[in-house]
C-alpha cells in the first residue's frame, strides 16, 4: 500500500525556518520522483520542488532525501507570510522530475498535507 505522510509544519515568524518531512512506504524511494506542492486558501496548487535519483528542482527551498529512512525533506529558510499554505508531497508517475515536474496531474499518490503558517 503506497503511503506518503507529511510532518513538520507549524507556526513560524517571518524570517524563520521549518523542515518538512515526507515519509513514504509501499514503494522504493529511488524508483520515483517525489515532489512538494503547496496550496494557499483560494489559490491554485503550485509546485515547490522535486527530487529523483537523476535530477532535482529547487527554488527558494532545499530538497533532499534519505533512501535509508525512505524520507524526503524540504528545508525552508527565510520564510515569508506568502509562504503560508498547506504543503503536500506526492509521488510522480515517472522516474525523473523532468520538465513537467510542477504539473500536479503527473503525480499519482499524495499525502494528506501539513499546514505551514508564517506570521508574526
Amino acid at each position: 500500500q503506497v503511503q506518503l505522510v507529511e510532518s513538520g509544519g507549524g507556526l513560524v515568524q517571518p524570517g524563520g525556518s521549518l523542515r518538512l518531512s515526507c515519509a513514504v512506504s509501499g514503494f522504493t524511494l529511488d524508483s520515483y520522483a517525489i515532489g512538494w506542492f503547496r496550496q494557499a486558501p483560494g489559490k491554485k496548487r503550485e509546485g515547490v520542488s522535486c527530487i529523483s535519483s537523476y535530477d532535482s528542482v529547487e527554488g527558494r527551498f532545499t530538497i533532499s532525501r534519505d533512501n535509508y529512512r525512505n524520507t524526503v525533506y524540504l528545508q525552508m529558510n527565510s520564510l515569508k507570510p506568502e509562504d503560508t499554505a498547506v504543503y503536500y508531497c506526492a509521488r510522480k508517475r515517472l522516474l525523473r522530475c523532468g520538465s513537467w515536474w510542477n504539473d500536479a496531474t503527473e503525480y499519482d499518490y499524495w499525502g494528506q498535507g501539513t499546514q505551514v503558517t508564517v506570521s508574526s
